[in-house]
């Protein structure tokens, strides 16, 4: 099986070409190949594959209202977290993937063109821009509105260096996050993130928890900036997350209580994106996230 490795500011995949369907995945495979020591090491495990060639893809684009001959993506991002267990999106694995596409001659994409991508949680929108690749997250939501109305949180989250527990604010990007906010880098910096964070309650589904200090100062030139660390379901602590670099800057909006700053600068362990927030009539907001991809080598599995 031909592969590439590649990463999106530091977070790293294995994907692997399989147009017509016919690869069969399963999470001891995955397990192995993304083993750091015993394998070829990665985040996470992105097949392309075919969405009319795929049985789950098929599903998707029905519950999208469309079938395999409408105007839909050609190609479904099947991604698995490092422990093999299917994932419902990444948003740096997104940008990864259509890098992916294009050096295999799988999709064109010009600066300022789209490409349709299909993935559990839905079809997303990449765009082509100067810094890489800018892709169309979907809304933002609260996981429990009531609570997050109500205090600003919803759960409380206990982590390896940190004496008490410290709220959390629980988002949804198409996939779970909760949110917690540090006072300063020092604070954040002495995380050990080697084991899950606790999490009370726990989101239905599990949750990616991420770990967020306000920039000195918070807005400049009426952009705000947030450093973040984050572990995520299934892998544990990565260099970035982009589902979760946008749940952090929704989240820390939400605290300031300044909605009206719309584009965020987030600073993870490898390196920066950049999430933009656009309203809508209905009074929810589409999160864009962008930022660059890297390819990084190919090879073969024995």
């Amino acid at each position: 099986m031909q592969f590439t490795k590649a990463h999106a500011t530091g977070n790293d995949f294995v994907l692997v070409s399989d147009p017509a369907g016919v690869q069969d995945l399963d999470a001891t495979f995955v397990t192995a190949v993304c083993d750091r020591h015993l394998g070829v090491g990665a985040d996470g495990f992105i097949r392309a594959v075919a969405a009319h060639a795929d049985h789950e893809a098929r599903r998707l684009l029905s519950a999208a209202g469309l079938g395999s001959d409408d105007a839909a993506p050609v190609w479904f991002m099947d991604y698995r977290n490092a422990d093999g267990s299917a994932a419902e999106m990444c948003g740096n694995g997104v940008r990864a993937f259509v890098h992916f596409l294009i050096a295999e001659g799988l999709a064109e994409l010009s600066e300022g063109d789209e490409l349709p991508v299909l993935t559990r949680a839905g079809i997303k929108t990449v765009q082509k821009v100067p810094e890489g690749y800018a892709v169309g997250m979907g809304i933002w939501s609260f996981i429990d509105p009531e609570l997050a109305a109500e205090r600003g949180s919803d759960s409380l989250v206990k982590v390896a260096g940190l004496a008490d527990p410290r709220p959390g604010l629980s988002i949804s990007m198409g996939n779970p996050h909760t949110v917690v906010a540090l006072p300063d880098g020092r604070t954040l910096q002495r995380l050990d993130l080697h084991t899950a964070p606790t999490v009370e309650p726990t989101p239905p589904h599990g949750t990616n928890v991420e770990f967020v200090v306000p920039g000195d100062p918070l807005v400049t030139e009426g952009a705000g900036r947030v450093r973040m660390r984050v572990h995520e379901r299934g892998v544990g602590e990565t260099l970035s997350c982009g589902t979760g670099a946008c749940a952090a800057a929704a989240a820390t909006r939400v605290w300031v209580a300044d909605d009206g700053v719309d584009t965020w600068s987030v600073e993870v362990p490898g390196g920066v994106v950049t999430v933009t927030f656009t309203p809508r009539a209905d009074g929810a907001e589409d999160v864009t996230l962008s930022g660059p991809a890297v390819l990084v080598y190919t090879g073969t599995l024995i």
